[in-house]
This record gives structure tokens, sequence and C-alpha cells, in this order.
């Protein structure tokens, strides 16, 4: 996710409390998604695309984040 910033993510998760909870988070979706198609959980469709929402505005918070934080030379 955002190569471009993997520098920046890594600093910020060592040193932003609410970008590091937002990551973690985004990255639980990502595995609970993955395991709920996979079959390995169990989950409707409409579950799974919930969650693929939720994620999906994780992913829109971090990068506006991130696109602060470069532009302030974080």
């Amino acid at each position: 996710m955002f190569p471009e910033y993997r520098e920046l993510i890594s600093r910020l998760k060592g040193n932003d409390h609410h970008f590091t909870r937002l990551f973690d988070k985004h990255n639980e979706l990502d595995h609970e998604i993955s395991s709920r198609e996979a079959g390995t959980r169990p989950g409707t469709q409409l579950e799974i695309e919930q969650l693929k929402k939720e994620k999906l505005a994780i992913k829109d918070q971090l990068y506006e984040l991130l696109k602060k934080a470069a532009a302030s030379g974080a």
C-alpha cells in the first residue's frame, strides 16, 4: 500500500498513534476479507462488501494523513 510513501509510513508508524491504529485496522480488515473470501471464515457476500467499504474508507484516511505529513516535511 502506497509504495511511494514507504519511508514516511515507517516513520509515522513509530511516531503517530492515530496513524498506527488506522494502519493496523486496515491490515486487520485485509486479513479478515481474505479469510472470508477464501472460505476459511464464515461470511456472506454482503458482509464482505461492508468490510471492503470500511477498509477503503480507512485507506482514504491514511492517504490524507500521508499527504499532509509529506507536505509538512514530517
